[in-house]
């Protein structure tokens, strides 16, 4: 058996799985191994698989055997394996370092790479996939690298003649499902003379 995957959030008494056996009599249900850290219990006569406590991503998949054995003699039973897996939902939002940063850019440069933003994101897969992107990237003078993080300037600076100092808002998002969730960094960008 291999029934749906569960949700991370999965509550306690969850119904996961009922097995179906094709036998004259009665039958009583059991998990016979598998099942180490105590997750499920089965119904011993309707035979209906639930979770019992919190589920933990890093502990799944789990494997374990279901026995159904005859009510009037133990010597008669089967066994069927039942693989159960967990879904990481997007918990967490992609977050850097530091939610400010501040660097120096000389003017009179040609475009130029200014710094690697770098979040981190405690979901794993696609949940935990970032690309970057930029809020306001003053008139496209700033743009970013979405898969690397890197922050490039896009013309040259002159001190004399333009504001001095620019705030750049970049953004790391993750690929999460349901939905996708943001962290942002405030990069202070400093002309120099």
């Amino acid at each position: 058996y291999h029934p749906a995957p569960l949700s991370e959030r999965t509550p306690p008494d969850t119904p996961v799985l009922q097995p179906s056996v094709s036998y004259s009599a009665p039958v009583s249900y059991t998990i016979a191994s598998g099942d180490d850290k105590g997750y499920f219990i089965i119904h011993s006569s309707s035979g209906v698989i639930k979770t019992t406590k919190n589920l933990k991503l890093e502990d799944f998949p789990v494997t374990f055997s279901v026995r159904a054995t005859d009510s009037s003699d133990a010597a008669i039973y089967n066994e069927a394996a039942v693989k159960v897996e967990v879904i990481d939902e997007n918990d967490f939002p992609p977050v850097f370092p530091s939610s400010l940063l501040e660097e120096t850019l000389a003017e009179n440069l040609s475009a130029t790479q200014i710094v690697q933003l770098k979040a981190q994101d405690k979901d794993t897969g696609r949940n935990g996939f970032l690309t970057y992107g930029i809020l306001n990237g003053h008139g496209l003078k700033f743009r970013i690298n979405e898969t690397t993080g890197v922050l490039y300037s896009n013309t040259t600076f002159d001190y004399e003649e333009e504001p001095t100092e620019y705030q750049v808002v970049v953004y790391a998002e993750d690929d999460g499902i349901p939905e996708k969730k943001r962290g942002y960094c405030t990069v202070v960008i400093r002309i120099t003379d």
